[in-house]
């Protein structure tokens, strides 16, 4: 089998447990793809355990693995999404950072991940993707979480013109905009207000970033629609930010947003719940 795997470099307090499983992969005849970050971290450390990795690479869309971990926590998922592309290779989130809602396995459940996989263990469920439309965007166009459109770091408020399907909507006067997929309503999209979205639902929620008017609600909308947002200011940047990836925009570029043609495959075990998780994750219940 073969294996991808991307991960941070803050794994000081798991190395035994990397450097086991490392092993463990060399010993079962898997093969493994890794990203150079976490190599270079790895070599420096446990060189010999490295044995089973047999091509390191920045972009893993055509390395035709079978299965992808990701080691680290939400933010590492994301750029792990990133890294695998449109390639529907199917990812396992190893949590060894803090909430952890990408991720549903901790570094505990690691050695039995591969053997989960082959035995049909895990499910595999499709998380929606928002794709951004501009030529003027030179990133991975791509969100799993968020689209965030923010006034920079000093400037006055921003005006938002957002239209749906060509149709307008409202003028937000606001700091920000986010656009959300439904896995992104529990990143930053929660702490500026907005709902929580079970993960499965086609839609995406347009929230505003401290508001200027009390009428300027969260919106949900079927991700089937195309949705048009023009930023104003005084100011002539703003900043775009996707999913942490961010860059600076000239005031008034037109950003068309809609559902990708892909999705990301998350593996969780089988059994897994969204209301449980959410119970854990946000301590409801607990007196």
């Amino acid at each position: 089998m073969k294996i991808a795997i991307y991960g941070s470099r803050r794994q000081d307090a798991h190395l035994a447990v990397l450097e086991s499983f490392l092993r463990s992969l060399d010993e079962a005849g898997h093969e493994v793809v890794m990203h150079p970050k976490i190599y270079r971290y790895l070599m420096a450390l446990m060189p010999t355990a490295l044995k089973c990795v047999r091509r390191v690479l920045p972009d893993a869309s055509e390395a035709c693995a079978d299965m992808a971990l990701s080691i680290g926590g939400d933010g590492t998922f994301l750029r792990t999404a990133e890294w695998i592309g449109a390639a529907g290779t199917p990812i396992a989130g190893v949590n060894t950072g803090h909430l952890g809602y990408l991720t549903a396995t901790g570094i505990g459940g690691l050695a039995s991940l591969t053997a989960a996989f082959e035995n049909g263990m895990l499910s595999t469920c499709t998380r929606s993707l928002i794709e951004l439309c501009s030529p003027h965007v030179d990133i991975w166009p791509y969100a799993l979480n968020e689209v965030a459109l923010l006034k920079s770091e000093t400037a006055a408020m921003i005006n938002v013109a957002a239209a749906v399907d060509g149709v307008p909507l409202a003028d937000y006067r606001v700091d920000g905009m986010l656009v959300s997929t439904p896995t992104g309503s529990t990143a930053y999209n929660l702490s500026v207000g907005g709902p929580i979205v079970q993960p499965t639902a086609p839609v995406w929620v347009l929230s505003p970033v401290a508001a200027h008017s009390l009428s300027m609600r969260p919106v949900v909308l079927n991700d089937s629609s195309v949705l048009t947002l023009t930023p104003s200011s005084r100011s002539p940047h703003v900043r775009l930010s996707l999913d942490g990836r961010g860059v600076t925009l000239d005031t008034g570029t037109q950003l068309s947003l809609r559902r990708a043609p892909f999705g990301v495959k998350m593996l969780q075990p089988r059994g897994y719940d969204f209301a449980a998780t959410l119970r854990e994750k946000l301590h409801w219940g607990e007196d």
